[in-house]
């Protein structure tokens, strides 16, 4: 039975169908975003594919599939809290398609180009429909200097910018958005059609997302990180499907069984548990 749940009011639903995001400052509390840190930092030791470097080697820009290693990430994916706004979202059966921490370290973490999702997955993995809800969690405070997510507000209501990619493009691992990103001239019009805003807040906050809105990033020239999970919930009828070799699973997971909520905060379950 589920004794613990969150419900988006009409008011924030409406929101994220025209602009394609909502933000909720604050959902999780300190004690929790530190818990979500620590397992960050262990998950960061492990070696592996799943780890992804910036180009010079040291820093850490991506780290994959951490819900299969950490047990606090893998109660934050049905922290009611947190897969309650999304089944309103999107449907009941959800799964978790892909999960990724995106790690701007402070002095140097690199861009993400302008971008939607969707057009990715629907390359790599013949994902048949953009049937999807991104969550982002803060786990550092974001703010205007520390490299936000841009949003183009309300982009995701008209499809796809651009259908192509680069010959070159990677598939193997993670696709990153250099592969499909837009042109100066398809961003310069839909900029001047839609507009920018960053959401901003402290760690601990979340943002729902469309998997059809434009967005992207710049360098985090500051000397603060922001680290960013986003977890990818797919709906169960709408599984990918490879005609060749298919992309990991640490980038790509494979269990599709539809998630039920917890009925507590995962950190008080996972405490639970322990006890």
């Amino acid at each position: 039975m589920e004794h613990y749940t969150m419900h988006l009011t009409q008011e924030q639903l409406d929101h994220y169908h025209d602009n394609g995001f909502l933000l909720i400052e604050s959902l999780l509390d300190p004690r929790e975003v530190t818990a979500l840190r620590e397992a960050f930092a262990r998950d960061c030791t492990v070696p592996g594919p799943h780890l992804v470097t910036e180009e010079t080697g040291e820093e850490v820009r991506a780290v994959y599939a951490s819900h299969h290693r950490q047990a606090e990430y893998a109660g934050l994916i049905r922290d009611p809290r947190v897969l309650g706004p999304v089944r309103q979202l999107l449907t009941d059966d959800v799964y978790v398609y892909q999960f990724k921490i995106n790690a701007k370290p402070a002095f140097g973490g690199d861009k993400w180009a302008w971008h939607q999702d969707y057009l990715a997955w629907r390359l790599a993995d013949a994902l048949p429909a953009p049937r999807q809800v991104n969550i982002g969690v803060f786990l550092d405070d974001v703010t205007e200097f520390n490299g936000p997510v841009i949003f183009l507000p309300g982009s995701h209501r008209n499809g796809m910018v651009r259908d192509g990619r680069k010959a070159d493009a990677r598939s193997d691992q993670h696709l990153d958005p250099d592969d499909i990103a837009l042109t100066p001239a398809q961003l310069a019009e839909h900029v001047d059609r839609y507009g920018m805003t960053s959401p901003k807040g402290p760690a601990g906050s979340v943002v729902f997302f469309s998997p059809e809105i434009v967005h992207g990033s710049a360098p985090n020239m500051s000397p603060f990180a922001r680290r960013l999970l986003i977890a990818t919930y797919n709906d169960v009828t709408n599984l990918p499907s490879w005609s060749g070799t298919p992309r990991p699973e640490y980038v790509v997971c494979r269990d599709s069984v539809p998630l039920r909520p917890l009925s507590e905060p995962f950190l008080d379950a996972l405490q639970g548990v322990k006890a």
